[in-house]
């Protein structure tokens, strides 16, 4: 069986090149089943393997084998972290959601048969997938398959954001590009597990939008007052941990520096600066540009990535199990996702898609539809 795939590729002339593929579809192995897509949401993390670090102003159309094709320019300088996947063709796609059509002969496979599951795992942006059955979680019928499309990497995510802040010890969190999908996850799940939450957004629309949910604090980090507002929102909360989304520029340095004033008010403090731990991981990439820091904040003090797969891993199969069951009771309430656009496989390699959803604007997805069942 045939079918049709999204593929990027590095090329050695220093272009990226994404376009559609038709691959052979392996048959299913004793643990494996083979799903129809119907959706699959397209996110910042997905845009990371369709087009590196592409300058996304270069896009131009193109042609390959007579499948619709997409060309981006890489800068020189960006060449070098890229220099692994040139040559090599990579599916692209996190998650997505269809119906099982086919299932191997185990019994947690043919479990699955004729259901809608929300998959992980890659290699979504296409007609069909063959996977693990494990890799599937399966959805009552009410389940739309836009709902169960986003059941992986922003419900788990922020869940992991949660098992995190327990693992660590911390009582509160700080959250930035707090109006996206995932940052209203995470609002909805601090309420209901009555931690709280400081939101840092980007414009006063995105304030209103978290304060009509019921988030206590929300700061604009455009605002004239912002670190004001900031070291009064951490020495009420407490928080000296934060996620950061969007990676360049100075926005964790802010929040560092405003952690060591708020603990210098708080606690006891040296000319080494404060004792209090003070934790910032990175998880997303929105500036694309160095991550500055002053190290204005003592030298108690941590700044590293956060990525789930490898999370996971570290916590182990308890909390995995019980991350997965919470997404699969809550999928339309706490983890109900929101789109700005619909589009077809095909209409994702266009230049006009490409440069609405590689804006990276926080609060707007795009969800590719490869059924009419997908609604």
């Amino acid at each position: 069986m045939k079918t049709i795939q999204m593929q990027s590729c590095v090329h050695d002339n220093g272009t990226v090149e994404c376009t559609l593929v038709e691959v052979e579809l392996p048959e299913p192995g004793p643990d494996e089943v083979v799903v129809e897509i119907e959706a699959a949401p397209i996110n910042p993390s997905d845009l990371g393997l369709m087009f590196g670090a592409a300058d996304l102003s270069t896009v131009r159309a193109a042609e390959r084998d007579g499948q619709p094709a997409v060309l981006l320019d890489v800068p020189e300088a960006a060449m070098r972290a890229m220099a692994p996947r040139v040559g090599h063709w990579m599916a692209v796609g996190n998650e997505g959601s269809g119906r099982v059509i086919a299932a191997g002969d185990s019994d947690a496979a043919q479990a699955l048969m004729g259901q809608r599951v929300g998959m992980f795992g890659g290699e979504m942006y296409a007609g069909h997938r063959c996977l693990p059955a494990a890799q599937c979680m399966a959805f009552p019928d009410r389940i739309s398959a836009e709902q169960a499309a986003s059941s992986f990497v922003n419900p788990m995510t922020a869940l992991g954001f949660m098992e995190t802040r327990l693992m660590e010890g911390q009582q509160a969190i700080v959250h930035t590009a707090a109006a996206s999908n995932l940052g209203q996850m995470l609002l909805r799940l601090c309420q209901a597990d009555d931690v709280p939450l400081v939101n840092i957004v980007r414009s006063d629309e995105q304030v209103e939008l978290l304060k009509s949910m019921g988030a206590e604090w929300v700061l604009n980090s455009q605002a004239e007052a912002f670190m004001k507002d900031l070291i009064a929102a951490l020495v009420a909360t407490g928080a000296t941990l934060a996620f950061d989304a969007i990676g360049g520029g100075r926005g964790v340095n802010r929040i560092l520096t405003a952690m060591e004033i708020a603990a210098a008010e708080t606690g006891p403090w040296s000319r080494y600066g404060s004792e209090e731990p003070k934790q910032a991981y990175i998880y997303g990439q929105l500036d694309l540009g160095a991550t500055e820091l002053t190290r204005g904040y003592g030298w108690v003090w941590s700044v590293s990535g956060w990525l789930l797969t490898p999370f996971m891993k570290r916590a182990g199969p308890e909390v995995a199990a019980r991350m997965q069951k919470r997404v699969l009771d809550e999928i339309d309430t706490t983890f109900v996702s929101h789109y700005s656009s619909r589009i077809s496989l095909a209409e994702a390699i266009t230049v006009e898609a490409v440069k609405d959803y590689g804006a990276r604007r926080t609060g707007q997805k795009t969800l590719l539809r490869m059924a009419e069942s997908a609604s």
